[in-house]
């Protein structure tokens, strides 16, 4: 028996692709930050589809916990068939107002999680494995104000585009995708609409996401942009100097601010 392993599974998007994974009979084992909300997501997976499901709490910025983790897994000899690298801190701010802990708490939960839980994965897997990773349109170009997160999500796909080359014929498929704007929670919402007519078009839904993602996953996409709209806006300002688009990316992000949630 191989599992389906899910970080942030507590999200908006892991969430759903946990949703997604259980309707299609898989056994999950989801972490997250949060025990009480992985134990009732799990109630309701079960309910829903009867789903196989172990949970594990884990602050995946700290080595300690992602090592309890993977001794939780260990002592019951789990193997894997899947990783979902969907977790992640969209901390947005100047950068000289982030705090030493701040910076060490994004970069490692966005980079540093997912590579050390692929290299667990890698270590534990079933005969087959499919590695899913969530980076971001962020990190497309050099975001000001956004700028640590967009180099996490750049640095995200950098790697993992490596490691689709590395693993070729050894019986793993590696994906990373960059998707918009997804309605999820309130603060994101409200950044969809201030966006008009374009945000609307762009921003898809986690159910969405997690859907066109892991058909990107089966095919062995190296990277994957969900959304016709998303993928216009790279090919559409891919001929813009790129101080231009800084500029432009820091009139509109200068006037958010917002920490980790």
């Amino acid at each position: 028996m191989s599992y389906t392993l899910i970080t942030g599974a507590t999200g908006g998007l892991g969430s759903a692709f946990a949703r997604l994974c259980a309707e299609r009979g898989e056994h999950l084992f989801l972490t997250a930050r949060d025990g009480q909300k992985l134990d009732r997501l799990a109630a309701e997976l079960r309910a829903a589809y009867g789903a196989e499901v172990l949970t594990c709490p884990c602050q995946l910025q700290e080595s300690a916990s992602r090592a309890a983790l993977f001794s939780f897994a260990r002592a019951r000899s789990l193997t894997f068939s899947r990783l979902i690298n969907a977790a992640g801190a969209d901390i947005q701010k100047g950068f000289c107002e982030y705090t030493q802990e701040k910076i060490v708490f994004q970069t490692r939960v966005n980079f540093e999680a997912a590579v050390s839980l692929t290299h667990f994965v890698l270590e534990t897997r079933a005969p087959q494995l499919e590695i899913l990773t969530v980076s971001s349109v962020s990190g497309i170009y050099p975001m000001p104000y956004f700028a640590l997160y967009s180099a996490t999500k750049k640095a995200l796909e950098h790697f993992f585009s490596a490691l689709h080359a590395e693993l070729r014929g050894q019986n793993v498929k590696v994906t990373t995708v960059l998707p918009g704007a997804m309605p999820t929670r309130k603060d994101i919402c409200e950044q969809i609409e201030g966006q008009g007519l374009w945000g609307k078009i762009a921003a898809k839904s986690p159910a969405y996401v997690a859907r066109k993602s892991l058909e990107a996953l089966r095919k062995n996409r190296r990277t994957f942009i969900p959304g016709l709209a998303n993928k216009l806006m790279r090919v559409l300002t891919a001929a813009i100097p790129l101080s231009l688009k800084m500029k432009f990316i820091a009139a509109r992000w200068s006037k958010i601010s917002k920490d980790a949630f």
